[in-house]
């Protein structure tokens, strides 16, 4: 993991939230959704299978776990968890939450409306909310 480096699009459109034992968690800026990113601390990785089989299964668990913080947090309507690699070809995970009532559904989000991004207090209130339940859980 010492020579992982943060794609510059994921850098530039994400905050920082926590690292787990092998991703990064990072808060897309869009506050149209609560949506999370991990991304595996691994240099050079674009494919799940790229990672070794201790990794992928770690990767799954931090998934799961990811998944429950945001479901007890904000009870979507449904949870998107995509792997995509079309626009920043570096491994990450998303984890959207998703609600009848959000400004895309039934769609996907890619595509449909510009991002909303957060001000700064909501930022914090955002991140501090989620990285609380993040640190609390155990791998």
């Amino acid at each position: 993991m010492t020579d992982f480096t943060l794609d510059p699009q994921l850098a530039k459109d994400c905050t920082t939230l926590f690292d787990l034992p092998l991703s990064r968690v990072l808060l897309l800026n869009d506050a149209n959704y609560p949506w999370l990113i991990l991304v595996p601390r691994v240099a050079h990785c674009k494919e799940i299978i790229d990672l070794s089989a201790e990794q992928q299964e770690c990767l799954w668990q931090e998934s799961a776990k990811v998944s429950q913080v945001l479901q007890a947090l904000f009870k979507p309507d449904k949870l998107n968890i995509a792997a995509l690699g079309n626009v920043v070809a570096q491994l990450h995970l998303h984890h959207i939450v998703r609600y009848r009532s959000d400004i895309s559904w039934p769609k996907p989000v890619w595509g449909q409306h510009p991002a909303k991004p957060y001000d700064e207090v909501q930022m914090h209130e955002r991140c501090m909310q989620i990285a609380a339940q993040l640190q609390d859980l155990t791998f």
